[in-house]
C-alpha cells in the first residue's frame, strides 16, 4: 500500500484534519492494519516538506489544529498514480482496491482504470504463459501459481466493474 498517495488521494476530495484522514483510512483501506497516528503526522510532514500539501492552522480553544491542503504537485502525483496501472502480481488487492475506491472518491473513470489494469494483467499472462513452453517443471509451476492468481484478479475486476456503482454508493460518493 502506498500511504502517502493514498493521503493525498484522500486530500484531493477535501481538505482535512489528521486525525479524519486516519479515520478515514482505517475505514477504506486498512482495516487488517490500521495506521498509527504517527506515521499519518510523520507521512504528512514529509508530504509538507515534498511540497506535495501545504498546512493551514485553525486557532480553537485547545491547541491550534492542522488542516492538510493538497497542492498542485502532489495532485498531479495522484493523477499519475491512479492512472497508471500496477505491476501484475499475486496479492495486490488491497493496492487494486485503493485506487478504485479513490477514483470513485474523487469523480475520476474507475472502470477506465479497470480496463488499463485488466490489459496490463492479459498482457502479463500472455508474457507467463510463453515462458513455460520453454521451461523446466519448477518454472512452469512457479508460472501457474502466477496465472492463477492474476486469473483470479482479472475476475475480481469483473466483479467490481459490476459493482461500481453500488461501491460508490457505499463509500461516501
Amino acid at each position: 500500500m502506498n500511504v502517502p498517495l493514498t493521503l493525498l488521494g484522500l486530500l484531493e476530495r477535501e481538505p482535512s484534519h489528521g486525525y479524519e484522514l486516519k479515520r478515514d483510512y482505517d475505514r477504506l483501506f486498512g482495516r487488517d492494519k490500521p495506521l498509527s497516528f504517527g506515521q499519518v503526522y510523520a507521512t504528512l510532514g514529509r508530504l509538507a516538506r515534498d511540497g506535495k500539501v501545504v498546512i493551514t492552522e485553525e486557532p480553537g480553544d485547545g491547541p491550534d489544529r492542522k488542516r492538510y491542503v493538497i497542492t498542485d504537485a502532489g495532485a498531479t502525483d495522484v493523477d499519475s498514480w491512479l492512472t497508471q496501472p500496477v505491476e501484475p502480481e499475486p496479492h495486490q488487492q488491497t493496492v487494486l482496491f485503493a485506487k478504485v475506491a479513490l477514483s470513485l472518491l474523487l469523480g475520476r473513470p474507475a472502470d477506465q482504470y479497470l480496463d488499463t489494469q485488466r490489459f496490463a494483467h492479459l498482457k502479463r499472462m500472455q508474457h507467463l504463459t510463453e515462458a513455460k513452453r520453454n521451461s523446466g517443471l519448477v518454472d512452469v509451476i512457479l508460472a501457474d501459481h502466477a496465472l492463477f492468481h492474476l486469473q483470479a484478479d482479472l475476475q475480481w475486476i469483473e466483479v467490481t466493474v459490476a459493482r461500481l456503482d453500488a461501491l460508490a454508493k457505499e463509500i461516501g460518493r
